[in-house]
């Protein structure tokens, strides 16, 4: 079976990592259109690449570096890899015998078609007849220009064969090494799996069954679960010297990242002298060079920052609403892999959540519709990130709430990361003192890897966290907090919260004035947002209202002169005020004793009240009089 796309572990992991189409070109940059992978589970089968575009295509011999090279970008593969530092093994669970399936039945066209591909296998030398007592049933997947693609059905292998534990990097990581670079090459290997062979005890497990004859694999067939685990571990170790310099690997991808096109063009030819020496082949046409913006693992990585892909977003809005808890996790995986770009994604997605519990009846109301088209919005609409900026400068805005937490983080006034939770059972019974502290400690565990060792600075609505270090009493859970705190070189500050506009919509219910606000919160403008919501909560006449308030609970009048006091906390203030309360702060002041004390300014309050319904009409006439 020849294969023409990469594979991954996207049926374990429930992540999506083939790129999308990539459209438009400069000089010196060339145009691939990737294929998307289908998986089922135990199957692995892809679909074939995107039609040509009709425009000429560039070749090897007009692209910079890329024309010295043409050994690593044959048109097949030459036939069986060389012995490699890795070879692929199958190791089975103790007491596993042998597993062997009758041949599915297949159609006419299935048949010609097996009979074919197998040809072309054997003339290869990558399979070869077998006498083994496995065998795997074969099926054919119908592809995009209507051709087939053969597969093998290994699931039966798959459940007694022991779990290669390698690990595969992080997506996010990955990107954290992309800050500062502006120049992208990317290369597909040629049917990587296909470059790596078996160890000559495990070739017979791979064997398969097929109406012309019995069959097994010389070199690491698609659909075996160990197989992108093995293969990562072999490309670390061929390109160790290059990673996270200039250089990424995600299983049989490989992207080049660079400053300038100087770096770029001394990078590129490394990296593919490299691949000439290891006996590496990839396919020209699924690759881009010296490019500005790449897509690469389900995002589009340019100097700006980092989107979603395109391609991605055109799926999601076709996604219809889903029918079984099944197809709801399927829709929160997707959506779960972007949850860095949306913003208070575990309340948006709490009723679905909900769905996919174990004997939770399946109901789907109006409540769940309207999360799951909440959810696609903002998927459709996700913001651009910014890549990292070197390692400091970090600032992170934190709020809490009965519903979850949310957290911002920052770096030289851009937007870096979103993210929150829903409350667990057991800490929705916590006081609001410790919610705040424990989206601090939420907010350092999820960014351990930015924040641990550099300075940083946490800006958090609830006024006493700030001097959290100096309390004399604190109850065991706030000690191993603060102690877990207390790594981290970082400051907790009081921000008022009407200009924590962000992290609040993380963390508490939309009413409608607040959708309002996060309407307005364009990422680019967002720290002169906050400056101002900060100046707006000390202006005089939000201390006015304050102290009207103060006045109804019969506390005194809080102000100094000319109500300057920056020390005093800004709070959201409810304009509903009732007559009786105005009156009763017209007879608090009318109060010589109090009047002749302190200046207090009215105008702002005359104003507020003329605003108001006509049952404080009167109130607004006997302040004018005073």
């Amino acid at each position: 079976m020849q294969r023409e796309d990469r594979t991954s572990d996207v049926a374990e992991r429930g992540t999506d990592l083939d790129s999308g189409r990539k459209t438009g070109s400069t000089p010196e940059h060339h145009v691939m259109h990737k294929g998307e992978q289908v998986s089922t589970k135990g199957i692995h089968c892809y679909t074939s690449p995107y039609r040509r575009a009709t425009e000429e295509r560039k070749k090897i011999e007009d692209i910079a570096v890329v024309r010295d090279f043409p050994e690593v970008f044959p048109e097949d593969l030459p036939g069986l890899p060389p012995k490699r530092q890795v070879e692929f093994q199958i190791d089975l669970t103790p007491g596993a015998a042998p597993i062997a399936k009758a041949p599915y039945r297949l159609a006419p066209t299935e048949m010609q078609e097996l009979s074919n591909q197998l040809q072309e296998l054997l003339d290869k030398g990558f399979i070869r007849p077998s006498f083994s007592p496995w065998g795997a049933p074969v099926l054919f997947v119908k592809k995009k220009d209507v051709s087939f693609r053969m597969c093998i059905d290994y699931r039966e292998l798959n459940k007694v064969t022991i779990k290669n534990r390698y690990p595969l990097p992080r997506i996010d990581d990955l990107f954290d090494q992309l800050q500062g670079s502006s120049y992208y090459s990317k290369i597909d290997l040629r049917s990587g799996y296909h470059q790596l062979r078996i160890q000559e005890n495990d070739i017979p497990k791979t064997a398969f069954r097929t109406r012309y004859g019995h069959y097994e694999f010389l070199v690491m067939p698609f659909g075996l679960t160990n197989a992108p685990a093995v293969f990562m571990d072999l490309m670390n170790r061929v390109c160790k010297p290059y990673l996270d310099k200039f250089l990424i690997v995600f299983i049989d991808d490989i992207l080049i990242y660079s400053k300038n096109r100087e770096e770029h063009a001394e990078h590129l030819r490394l990296v593919l002298e490299l691949l000439k020496k290891e006996q590496l082949y990839a396919k020209f046409s699924k690759c881009d060079f010296w490019i500005r913006e790449v897509q690469f693992l389900g995002h589009v990585v340019n100097e700006q920052g980092i989107h979603v892909d395109p391609t991605k977003i055109e799926a999601i809005k076709n996604w219809e609403a889903p029918k079984t808890p099944t197809e709801v996790r399927q829709f929160l995986g997707l959506a779960g892999y972007y949850r860095r770009f949306i913003e208070g994604f575990s309340k948006i997605a709490q009723s679905l959540t909900s769905l996919t519990h174990k004997d939770k009846k399946f109901d789907w109301g109006d409540k769940q519709e309207t999360a799951f088209n909440l959810l696609k919005q903002k998927l459709c609409t996700a913001p651009i990130l910014s890549l990292l900026e070197g390692c400091d400068d970090f600032v992170v805005y934190c709020d809490a709430s009965k519903q979850g937490l949310g957290c911002v983080l920052m770096q030289r006034e851009k937007v870096i990361a979103y993210a929150s939770r829903q409350l667990k059972v057991h800490e929705k019974n916590y006081t609001t003192h410790d919610l705040e502290l424990g989206a601090v400690v939420f907010a350092l565990k999820i960014w351990r890897h930015y924040l641990y060792g550099t300075k940083c600075t946490f800006f958090t609505n609830h006024k006493s966290l700030q001097h959290i270090f100096d309390q004399k009493e604190l109850n065991m859970r706030q000690r191993r907090w603060v102690e877990l705190i207390g790594d981290y070189d970082c400051a907790i500050k009081y921000h008022p919260g009407k200009a924590n506009v962000v992290t609040d919509a993380l963390s508490r219910k939309e009413t409608t004035k607040r959708v309002r606000a996060l309407q307005l919160t364009i990422h680019s403008e967002l720290p002169n947002q906050i400056r101002i919501a900060q100046q707006e909560a000390l202006k005089a006449e939000n201390f006015t209202l304050e102290a009207m308030r103060g006045a109804h609970r019969g506390t005194r009048w809080p102000y100094k002169e000319n109500c300057r006091d920056t020390r005093q906390t800004s709070r959201r203030v409810d304009s509903r005020i009732s007559s009786r309360s105005a009156k009763h702060f017209l007879n608090l002041h009318r109060d010589p004793r109090r009047t002749s004390k302190h200046h207090h300014p009215l105008a702002p309050v005359v104003e507020l009240l003329s605003n108001l319904p006509g049952a404080l009409k009167s109130c607004q006439e006997s302040i004018s009089n005073l």
